[in-house]
């Protein structure tokens, strides 16, 4: 994990002693070279346990994808923003990128923590670069009240969280993942129980977000730079479900009773979030609310605690973070020509960027879980092991699976077909830039079809 964390500290040198002109290229370098070194942890995906760089770093099956995918978005990240900061004094340009590496940074140490305390810090230390992203770098007065709602409810989920961990910590007198033994979980008294297994869950589930708190999602989304975007899409949601499949084995055998209303809220929230998705007239939004349909079907996988259901659960967290980012990327791109983000005004861009309706067009396909794409694989492992949890089920996941089919048909049409509004009159084209930040995006799903291994060798 040193050959990581190293060169992502030197990025901050690099970044505030390079030549004006060489800070974008000097950066997107050095990341792409970081994200290239990640790669050496793809062989501990096939392993079982940890392996240990020191007590407090480690990698295993589960945390080594989500370690990879925080390492490739940072030069996906400053690529995507080059064109969204390049007219801002010197100084604020490299803030913005310094904040990028940052969050990089927070999230090597919260996937690699092998102390549940220190994930927890991690976890709340990611919260104040990008709240700065959304709250510095929004395009509209309203990024203030996004950026509000971002932290409050954030914090609200997590205070109950430090709460149960200082509890926890004084029933077993160490929160290091090395020493717990699942085969037998620590429990308190049994009014306690209840309140200290809500109390590890509520913090994950307002991150992923489940359905009824997911307010500051949209908003957060809406409101952020693209850099933003593509960083609570791809990898902090996925937070949520990494400290979610950490908690559970702690919480059994309380968990599987108190679990039934989690369960039925995630599930109902997948059809409500992708009915809500169906009514949306402004792009980013639509894609935000998708994210929730989609952790919704996350929070349940999670919440049979099968292997069936983890495995399906970190595949689709994997699928979804690579294709939501790139539908942001994309939906930035129709924003960067059109200055608008309602589908209305911004629709019919096929005739005029047909290279870039390509990348629309398998985007979207990604998102609705075409086969033979990771996308698809996760679902049917949810979907599978929640049929074997209970038959039930199929009524709510079979319903969501055909809505996301609807309104990513709708998202792709309304963007791609139709008239072109009268008063788009000209459009830049587009740039090797962006045909570049899309292939980087959807190539790793390229991979995970021919390597689904690499997301099931943990569970084995």
């Amino acid at each position: 994990m040193l050959k990581v964390l190293t060169p992502t500290l030197l990025l901050f040198p690099l970044i505030w002693l390079a030549p004006p002109k060489w800070v974008w290229p000097s950066s997107l370098a050095h990341s792409l070279i970081i994200a290239l070194v990640s790669l050496h942890w793809l062989p501990h995906t096939s392993e079982t346990g940890w392996s240990l760089l020191n007590p407090l770093l480690a990698t295993d099956p589960l945390s080594t994808p989500l370690l990879i995918l925080s390492c490739w978005l940072l030069p996906l990240m400053t690529l995507a923003s080059q064109n969204h900061t390049t007219h801002e004094p010197l100084n604020r340009q490299r803030t913005y990128v310094s904040l990028l590496v940052s969050l990089q940074f927070f999230l090597i140490l919260a996937f690699g923590a092998t102390d549940i305390l220190l994930f927890y810090i991690m976890f709340e230390a990611t919260l104040i670069p990008t709240l700065v992203l959304i709250t510095r770098w929004g395009n509209q007065p309203e990024r203030l009240n996004a950026g509000t709602y971002f932290l409050f409810y954030t914090l609200a989920g997590s205070l109950p969280l430090l709460v149960a961990l200082l509890l926890l910590q004084n029933e077993a007198d160490s929160l290091s993942l090395l020493t717990f033994s699942y085969d037998k979980p620590l429990l308190l008294n049994s009014w306690n129980n209840k309140i200290w297994c809500a109390g590890c869950l509520i913090a994950f589930l307002v991150k992923m977000p489940l359905y009824g708190v997911h307010l500051w999602l949209p908003k957060a989304h809406v409101e952020a730079p693209i850099a933003g975007s593509m960083i609570l899409a791809a990898v902090l949601l996925k937070l949520g479900g990494y400290g979610m499949m950490r908690m559970m084995p702690l919480l059994d055998p309380l968990s599987k009773t108190l679990t039934y209303p989690i369960l039925a809220l995630a599930l109902w929230g997948i059809i409500m979030a992708g009915s809500i998705c169906l009514r949306q007239t402004d792009l980013k939004s639509l894609i935000a609310y998708s994210s929730v349909s989609h952790m919704g079907l996350v929070v349940g996988g999670i919440l049979t605690q099968t292997p069936w259901g983890f495995t399906g659960a970190l595949t689709l967290m994997i699928a979804h973070g690579l294709a939501s980012s790139a539908l942001f990327c994309l939906a930035n791109t129709n924003y960067e020509r059109t200055h608008s983000r309602t589908m209305l005004l911004a629709r019919g861009l096929q005739t005029i960027l047909p290279l870039m309706a390509t990348w629309w067009f398998i985007s979207t396909l990604a998102n609705l879980a075409l086969p033979p794409l990771p996308n698809l694989m996760g679902e049917l492992m949810i979907i599978t092991s929640l049929f074997n949890w209970s038959p039930w089920t199929l009524i709510l996941t079979g319903t969501g699976t055909l809505i996301t089919a609807g309104y990513s048909l709708y998202m792709f049409l309304m963007t791609q077909r139709g008239p072109i509004p009268t008063h788009i009159l000209a459009i830049s084209p587009s740039q090797t830039r962006e045909h570049l930040l899309m292939a980087l995006h959807l190539i790793p799903l390229l991979l995970l079809i021919t390597k689904p291994e690499l997301m099931w060798g943990w569970c084995i």
